[in-house]
């Protein structure tokens, strides 16, 4: 069958289908000279496997993008990751952004919160706000999304260990606003294989951690299907100083990995599958970054069609947010850094984000005001309405250069998946410390490249200059770890002891046993049991993860 043929072929059967849910945002797309833009570009000469490796969007392989007509119809999600202090001036933010055009929600927890603790205990002490939101009971949570109508709005959280107490906590709160669990939109990070790769803020051992993933998976198929259940991140592994290939290979064999513990815990791989969602970086170099997903996105279609045998189209999609790389920002000429997450962000809707966060040009010097993160989200804004890249679907599409960047790329992953498979899957690859020795090799290179100047950021090692740094600048007060304590000491002052005590003991027993672990997170957040109790409780039944050097 030709080009043309199947061409036509897409446009009578996905095309006309995908047409008939989602109209295109205009009737005709045209540049500003008037020529009229093709929702897609294919190639006028016959090309050899064009079929097996690009095909048609919304297709297998899913090169060209998940969607049929992606952003003609609708753009990506501008979800900017926010949050701070308490979670009444974190509620302020959202709102704000929400007024500014932001079209979904990401939250950012503080430390405490991602590993586990109550805002009042010990540990947390001058860290309760500082790079996140506090949230340690219900009631923070309720407070958090006050006037935010969950079943209206898509959320991101980013927790990994106690991802499914927190996703228990935005449930009950949802319940409390007369929402319907079925209809809640949005995902949990819920990643813990690259905390113990690349970032730290684990809490259990492996297997009880892989447990509650698995328990999340399993719940949410049941009672919350549009929920994603899993955000599998590169975007960790590529700030700790991976390759963008190391990127790809490494979040894929952790997503390997997670499908293979979701079907030993007995689930249908169908059943769960199309609930994963992945989350990558994006750095300076446009064309390799937008290689980078377009490979990533062929490559998953294939582990999941032809080695977990999955069936359903669904599930074979890779469906990813995109973060602009903190990494690449620079506290000298701090301006600068609009135009870098600029170039970022163009790679990602250039390589077919489903959602993006832009970062702020201050965050290497502090939390981000208001005015920086409205920059970021314009920047957004401006990409989708003025740049016209959103009007054709995956429009550098036939560059020699993208296809063979995005051919190196897979070929790479590949191999480092097969090695990997080799020593018998991402866990034990993670516990001899491969993944971690390649990224700070890979890390090691690049800060050599940058100490002789073979590679050059602006204002950092070329084209330095003198400043004296006016921006404004966002401060937490500390006072709020204190109003932290004591709505604490109220809630536990309040609450009903007794159930307290009979909840725990069942959440003990519970962790001992083989039961799914979210409808009692549910049952204890609601009876204002809090976060560090959980986990504490949890903790007690399973010990807590400790790195061995490698």
């Amino acid at each position: 069958m030709s080009i043309q043929d199947q061409y036509n072929k897409w446009k009578e059967s996905t095309l006309k289908k995908s047409l008939g849910k989602f109209k295109e945002r205009r009737e005709k797309f045209e540049t500003t000279a008037g020529i009229e833009i093709p929702r897609l570009a294919i190639p006028k000469e016959e090309e050899k496997d064009y079929e097996a490796k690009l095909g048609f969007p919304g297709e297998y392989p899913y090169t060209r993008g998940v969607q049929p007509t992606m952003y003609r119809s609708r753009f990506w999600t501008m979800r900017q990751y926010a949050g701070f202090s308490t979670a009444e001036e974190s509620n302020k933010r959202y709102r704000y952004l929400l007024g500014q055009g932001q079209t979904g929600l990401s939250v950012a927890f503080d430390l405490p919160t991602q590993i586990g603790y109550d805002a009042d205990d010990p540990i947390a002490q001058g860290e309760v706000g500082k790079v996140g939101v506090s949230i340690s009971s219900i009631r923070d949570m309720q407070q958090l999304f006050d006037q935010i109508p969950l079943d209206k709005v898509s959320t991101s959280m980013t927790i990994n260990a106690p991802a499914g107490v927190l996703l228990a906590m935005y449930i009950a709160v949802a319940k409390r606003q007369g929402a319907d669990m079925s209809q809640l939109r949005g995902t949990i990070q819920n990643d813990i294989l690259k905390e113990y790769i690349a970032r730290g803020t684990y809490i259990f051992p492996p297997a009880p951690s892989m447990r509650i993933i698995t328990d999340v998976f399993s719940f949410c198929a049941k009672e919350v299907p549009y929920w994603n259940t899993i955000s599998i991140s590169g975007y960790h592994i590529r700030e700790a100083g991976s390759t963008a290939a190391q990127e790809v290979a490494f979040t894929l064999a952790n997503g390997i990995a997670y499908v293979e513990a979701a079907l030993k815990a007995g689930l249908d791989v169908d059943s769960f599958a199309g609930q994963l969602s992945f989350f990558f970086n994006a750095h300076n170099n446009l064309l390799e970054e937008v290689a980078k997903f377009r490979a990533a996105r062929r490559m998953w279609a294939k582990i999941m069609r032809e080695r977990f045998k999955a069936q359903k189209p669904s599930s074979w999609q890779l469906r990813f947010h995109t973060q602009t790389a903190g990494s690449t920002l620079t506290a000298q000429q701090p301006e600068n850094n609009v135009v870098r997450v600029s170039l970022q962000a163009l790679s990602a809707v250039l390589g077919g984000t489903q959602s993006l966060h832009t970062n702020s040009m201050d965050e290497a010097l502090w939390l981000p005001t208001e005015k920086s993160v409205r920059v970021a989200l314009r920047t957004q804004q401006i990409i989708a309405h003025e740049s016209g890249v959103a009007d054709s679907i995956d429009p550098l599409a036939g560059s020699y250069l993208v296809e063979y960047l995005t051919d190196e790329i897979e070929k790479q992953a590949r191999d480092y998946i097969a090695r990997i498979d080799e020593m018998g899957g991402a866990l034990q690859a993670i516990e001899r410390g491969f993944m971690q020795n390649e990224i700070q090799n890979a890390a090691y290179a690049a800060q050599q490249e940058i100490e002789k100047k073979e590679r050059i950021v602006v204002g950092v090692n070329q084209f330095v200059v003198d400043e004296v740094l006016t921006l404004e600048r966002l401060k937490v007060d500390p006072a709020i770890e204190i109003g932290q304590r004591e709505k604490l000491m109220a809630l536990r002052a309040t609450r009903d002891g007794r159930r307290t005590t009979e909840l725990l003991g069942k959440l003990k027993a519970a962790a001992n046993d083989t039961e799914n672990l979210m409808p009692l997170f549910i049952e204890c957040v609601e009876h204002d049991i809090t976060l560090g109790e959980i986990c504490n409780t949890l903790r007690g039944v399973w010990g807590e993860y400790v790195a061995e050097g490698f």
